[in-house]
């Protein structure tokens, strides 16, 4: 058994891991472990990778040996001692929160420490984070918070004084194609898909292995060559939504499908027997909670994909940008170099600032909960030059 083999899965992270490992060693030698640590790093970055990875490596005899029942059931998140948090909605509130507190204060069932994982921490309330900076100022003696976030700053100062930091940084493109390749993936496809995901580990294995995925991001990257007149932009914005919503749908089924099965067998559904009838009633109202969790999870997938699709337009501008400025840096849209050529070659850089900050800017509508096709319908406008960009 190889200690600290969970770590196997963070790519391009060597200083974290590093990091982790000491912190696991040090648990183990009996100095202890700091009670709260949060784990930053930009999307796809492996933020909560990292942090299952460290909570495994924590509860395992053998230091995160990958391969005992502990580390399996870490991976898969059944573990008794770990709390796993994963905000359905836009937001976590304080209810959830104190719910949360108390379990965590309760007592390890087999291991040394009862471990809470948090992922998208940011995602708490203001009166959910007071809840929460409570329980991390005067952990239980045996508890240790796990907080994952984008930035540090978008928790309170309060909180991530007290947590110890883990920060995680982009990968490198060749540290991912190699990922996938190991994978399966051949060499081309590879690098091909972590140049596209910008270090996003996650969206470059789906860019890799989905085909259809790859297409409803070629359908938003047709917008710059489809929005030529302002019949056009409108156009295009409808597309660019259409696929935004595609990729949203086709994430949640993925998501949602499996959770009612395993709801449904929990209630004894395709069983026989005494008391089965009953049960099956009963899981009529864990069925209704699970679907309004999944129609919550369903409006920020649809946020968070639209929000995505926005992101690979400005990086489509950023490489005309590149090759306007000659700039020796790789291209995330490389297979589009003759295309980002007549772009570049077309306007100047002063114009594709200000495509880019147009975009900017649809972000921002989205986030203060515009309409989505009216915010895209105003970027493609100006994307076109009908408005002030």
């Amino acid at each position: 058994m190889t200690a600290g083999a969970v770590f196997g899965d963070l790519t391009g992270q060597d200083i974290v891991v590093d990091q982790l490992k000491r912190a696991v060693a040090s648990a183990d030698a009996g100095s202890g472990a700091m009670h709260a640590w949060l784990f930053t790093g930009p999307p796809g970055s492996g933020r909560s990778v990292a942090a299952r990875a460290f909570a495994a490596a924590l509860l395992c005899q053998f230091q995160g040996c990958g391969t005992c029942l502990s580390c399996h059931q870490v991976a898969a998140g059944t573990h008794a001692d770990v709390l796993l948090v994963r905000p359905d909605g836009l937001s976590y509130g304080v209810k959830q929160t104190r719910d949360l507190v108390l379990k965590a204060a309760t007592a390890p069932v087999l291991g040394r420490w009862r471990i809470v994982l948090f992922e998208d921490a940011d995602r708490a309330t203001e009166q959910a984070a007071n809840a929460l900076l409570k329980a991390i100022e005067e952990p239980a003696p045996r508890t240790i918070w796990l907080l994952c976030a984008p930035y540090a700053d978008d928790l309170p100062t309060t909180i991530r004084s007290r947590c110890r930091l883990v920060t995680l940084r982009t990968p490198r493109t060749a540290a991912v194609a190699a990922m996938l390749e190991r994978e399966g993936v051949t060499p081309e496809m590879a690098l091909a898909a972590a140049r596209t995901a910008q270090g996003h580990i996650g969206r470059a294995r789906r860019l890799a292995t989905d085909p259809a995925a790859a297409g409803r991001r070629a359908d938003v990257l047709r917008v710059p060559t489809q929005a030529g007149s302002m019949g056009q932009a409108f156009r295009a914005a409808a597309a660019l939504v259409r696929a935004a919503e595609s990729e949203a749908t086709a994430v949640t089924e993925e998501l949602d499908a499996p959770e009612r099965e395993a709801l449904r067998r929990a209630f004894g559904e395709g069983s026989s027997g005494k008391g089965v009838a009953s049960a099956i009633r009963g899981g009529a109202g864990a069925m209704s909670d699970l679907e309004a969790r999944q129609k919550s999870r369903a409006t920020r997938v649809k946020r968070d994909s639209l929000d995505r699709a926005l992101l690979d337009l400005a990086g489509y501008y950023r490489d005309v940008l590149t090759l306007q400025f000659g700039a020796e840096v790789e291209l995330a849209n490389a297979n589009r170099a003759d295309e980002l050529r007549k772009i570049a070659a077309a306007s100047d850089p002063g114009q594709t600032v200000r495509r880019i900050e147009a975009i900017m800017k649809c972000r921002e509508r989205l986030e203060l909960s515009v309409a989505p096709l009216l915010a895209v319908e105003e970027l493609t406008l100006a994307l076109v030059g009908q408005l002030d960009g």
